[in-house]
């Protein structure tokens, strides 16, 4: 097969570059490794701020892709080269597509929390990961123990495989705070009885309404919020989970028994983008995403002509900076490729 771009991901980002980039008039393949369009969002519940269906965000994009374009779900790549101006793409159904583009859209993996073996993860019963929560409140699971009651005190402990000198990932994912924040209000929100606490180093709220949301969760929702980095957690007989952590603000440690404790687990690059950082030479930053030509002038460049980068691919971002990052890459996709046929 020949094409002039292959998009490799079918998350938000990869199916909003997709339909633009054939919409302009250029023959597009997309590949996605996993049997379903839409990455992570397809797997979220509700959106911060304005808590609004993810769903709708998936349909949305399903809805206004062309017919005629070429999808392959279900495909892994096996190989990749280049050759003079073209890249070669092998995958695991024995096919070869020739392309004149890349554009790598890859997205995120979540932060392995195994790896924070101090946090209990894996090991006792209740401590989940913010994932795992949105999957719960995805498919309408009621909030419960492993031991089968309803939480009564749960706490959120925030920078889980972020801003962490011991795993060597020091870049904040942009999104656990207020995702943390959202998720606290939700929980009050199934169980008004419930105690919830965020434990946090500094709170992020960047983005429009995100401060707003962060109030509303206190003086509506009695969300508790301790500045301090969990330091230890143990597990009782009942299966409670005990921890303790410093309040910086208020200078004293504290000890405190949750019934359930979920990690803001945060971004990391995924499997696919490290695979395409090792087989085309692409420069990353610190051994982590995909590192742009240049940050401010040329953001969804690589050092290698011919491939460009969207997304959560090249760093931690919300869904709104993946939308216009994957329509900044479309219109530096366009200029390449009208400039190849000049």
């Amino acid at each position: 097969m020949k094409t002039d771009v292959v998009v490799i991901g079918g998350g938000i980002a990869g199916l909003e570059a997709s339909t633009a980039l054939h919409n302009l008039g250029h023959h597009v393949i997309l590949i996605e490794k996993k049997d379903i369009l839409g990455g992570h969002v397809a797997l979220w519940d509700k959106l911060f701020p304005n808590n609004k269906n993810a769903s709708s965000i998936i349909h949305y994009l399903k809805d206004h892709l062309p017919q005629n374009l070429t999808i392959l779900l279900s495909t892994e790549i096996t190989n990749i080269s280049k050759r003079n101006n073209s890249f070669f793409i092998e995958t695991n159904f024995h096919q070869t597509i020739e392309t004149k583009s890349v554009l790598v859209a890859t997205g995120y993996d979540v932060f392995n929390a195994h790896l924070k073996e101090e946090y209990g993860y894996g090991i006792y019963d209740n401590v989940i990961t913010s994932a795992e929560l949105e999957e719960m409140f995805k498919n309408n699971k009621p909030i419960l123990t492993k031991q089968g009651k309803e939480p009564s005190r749960i706490g959120f402990v925030h920078c889980v495989g972020s801003r962490d000198r011991k795993i060597n990932n020091l870049y904040c994912s942009k999104v656990c705070c207020v995702t943390a924040v959202k998720q606290a209000i939700e929980i009050r929100q199934k169980l008004p009885f419930s105690e919830t606490y965020c434990f946090y180093m500094d709170l992020r709220m960047y983005g429009l309404n995100f401060e707003e949301l962060y109030n509303e969760s206190q003086e509506k929702y009695g969300v508790t919020f301790i500045r301090g980095r969990l330091s230890e957690a143990s597990e009782t007989i009942d299966g409670k989970i005990i921890i303790k952590v410093e309040d910086t603000l208020l200078g004293r440690p504290l000890k405190m028994t949750m019934d359930m404790l979920v990690l803001m687990v945060g971004m990391v690059p995924s499997a696919g983008t490290s695979f395409l950082i090792n087989k085309l030479d692409l420069l990353s930053n610190n051994g982590h995403f995909i590192a742009s030509s240049d940050e401010h002038l040329l953001a969804n460049y690589t050092n290698v002509n011919g491939v460009f980068v969207a997304g959560t691919a090249s760093s931690p971002k919300s869904i709104d900076d993946t939308f216009a990052d994957a329509r900044s890459a479309v219109l530096a996709i366009h200029q390449y490729l009208t400039s190849q046929k000049m």
